[in-house]
């Protein structure tokens, strides 16, 4: 297997990851770091000029909230493309890889900041599975030096170790920061892949629902439920699941 990583010469925290990643011989991994001069979420379409059988997006994260710390999430738009990508597409997502990643950032999180898989968010568009892995969320954290260093060791973990294969799942519902499928990445056989969040449900129907399933690699065979995350769309997502043949189960159940 093949492994580009992606860094844009406009991020900080990029190119903080990137000076770390060149101290290690790629090589060996079957990987290859490639710099590029647009930002990682303009990056349409890379998978067409780079071979590789799986993109790692290595950038800074950004919030409101300034809260310090290392996420994971993969690409994609559940309505309008505003941040690069597709409208209404997604990316294929890695399950496996975003999991491997979570645990691996949460044993090895030196620096004391939160860990997080985030909701399925901006672009760009690729048609190859990849994942964003970053630091956030203010110029003093993306420059943090042993923050790169966490990054870059949890990446070369994933280049040297193929994650187990799990039970692969779409999350629907409550926070960007989804905490409560955290606790069940952490604590069960179950890699989340895709998640539609609270603030997206308006725009979610039986065509996202679809696509988020089959870009989830392995196929997600599972869709879970944030209940009381569903706030006023509870009626909404039940009756559109109920036209999958899909087990379905709720956060508030693991």
């Amino acid at each position: 297997m093949n492994f580009a990583i992606i860094t844009s010469k406009q991020d900080p925290a990029g190119v903080n990851i990137a000076e770390e990643l060149k101290k290690h011989d790629l090589e060996k991994y079957y990987a290859k770091l490639y710099e590029i001069e647009e930002r990682s979420i303009d990056a349409e379409h890379i998978d067409k000029k780079i071979n590789a059988d799986l993109f790692i997006f290595a950038t800074r994260h950004q919030s409101q909230s300034k809260i310090k710390s290392l996420c994971v999430h993969s690409p994609g738009n559940w309505n309008k493309a505003e941040a690069g990508g597709k409208d209404s597409k997604l990316c294929l997502c890695p399950a496996n890889y975003l999991k491997e990643a979570l645990i691996f950032l949460e044993k090895n999180n030196s620096v004391g900041f939160d860990v997080v898989q985030e909701c399925t968010h901006h672009g760009p568009f690729l048609e190859k599975p990849c994942f964003f892995i970053e630091i956030g969320s203010t110029e003093e954290e993306w420059k943090n030096k042993e923050a790169a260093k966490i990054i870059v060791k949890t990446i070369l973990h994933l280049l040297e170790h193929t994650p187990k294969q799990n039970k692969t799942a779409l999350g629907i519902g409550g926070l960007h920061t989804t905490p409560n499928f955290r606790k069940i990445i952490l604590n069960s056989d179950v890699a989340l892949g895709h998640v539609c969040p609270k603030y997206m449900l308006e725009f979610i129907d039986k065509d996202m629902i679809q696509e988020a399933l089959e870009k989830t690699t392995p196929k997600a065979d599972l869709i879970i439920l944030d209940w009381k995350g569903l706030g006023q769309y509870k009626q909404k997502v039940s009756e559109l699941v109920k036209e999958f043949d899909i087990e379905v189960n709720r956060t508030d159940k693991f």
